[in-house]
């Protein structure tokens, strides 16, 4: 199965290149973003799951009711982007559920960034997906965790994808730099070794980032973004489609993983 998901935030991603942002900007890019992406799943006729603060939820409910509404799962991306305490992990599901209308299971921490397992089994969630199992230079080294799902505290941890062997991230920038082949090549032979892929990505990579002045972004960021990325994830999703891989929401995906283990 491939688990599409999207981390639904306040874009606050130029406060790491030096600029700054208005929050009502952060709030429209990823809107704009989200919206696209919503169009781009209704298209293919697949479900997917969406990590969301709850602030961005608070300010924009409608865009959360829409996705409920269109079948697709809410989890929690902590209460805000660029701020975290322990309570938040609570705070933020308990805000989700109140807003969705939906029971909220899975969390995925900012930046992929360390978060303590136990205070994740006692807000209340059943997965999380906070790692990526590879070395990325001044972010995390992950090599030490397990390439594909296991249970900490009680709680199923799924890394995010990378390729058997060199531990390859098949994260948001592969799909913006690497030639499609060779993408394609990576989660065939990924998929083949784990049977599933866990990928992700953000709302404002499908809106114009080519703005040095406003946001200060390299080029490896910037590359196929706005409607170029559109037209990317849709061509991986026909391409999958036509592999036979079947698409579901994290959410299903952990449920059957723990009715298997009994």
């Amino acid at each position: 199965m491939i688990l599409l998901s999207f981390d639904i935030e306040e874009f606050d991603m130029p406060f790491e290149y030096g600029k700054t942002l208005p929050f009502e900007d952060q709030l429209a890019i990823s809107t704009e973003g989200t919206l696209k992406i919503l169009a781009l799943l209704k298209r293919a006729e697949i479900k997917a799951t969406f990590y969301c603060t709850a602030n961005y939820a608070q300010h924009r409910p409608l865009i959360i009711k829409q996705m409920v509404d269109e079948g697709h799962e809410i989890a929690s991306h902590g209460y805000y982007h660029s701020d975290f305490k322990p309570e938040h992990l609570l705070q933020s599901r308990l805000k989700l559920q109140e807003i969705a209308g939906v029971e909220v299971t899975g969390y995925r921490m900012a930046r992929m960034m360390p978060v303590d397992e136990a205070e994740i089994e006692r807000a209340g969630y059943i997965y999380n997906s906070s790692i990526n199992p590879t070395y990325l230079p001044g972010r995390y080294n992950n090599f030490s965790k397990p390439r594909t799902w296991f249970y900490q505290q009680n709680v199923l941890q799924l890394p995010s994808s990378v390729s058997p062997i060199i531990r390859f991230p098949l994260f948001w920038l592969s799909f913006h730099n690497l030639p499609m082949t060779v993408l394609k090549w990576l989660s065939s032979a990924t998929y083949a070794k784990d049977g599933y892929l866990n990928l992700y990505f953000h709302p404002w990579e499908f809106t114009d980032l080519k703005q040095p002045e406003r946001f200060g972004f390299p080029g490896y960021v910037t590359r196929n973004t706005g409607n170029a990325f559109v037209e990317r994830i849709s061509a991986f999703i026909a391409w999958a489609k036509n592999k036979g891989y079947p698409f579901g929401t994290t959410g299903s995906f952990v449920q059957h993983i723990n009715m298997k283990a009994g």
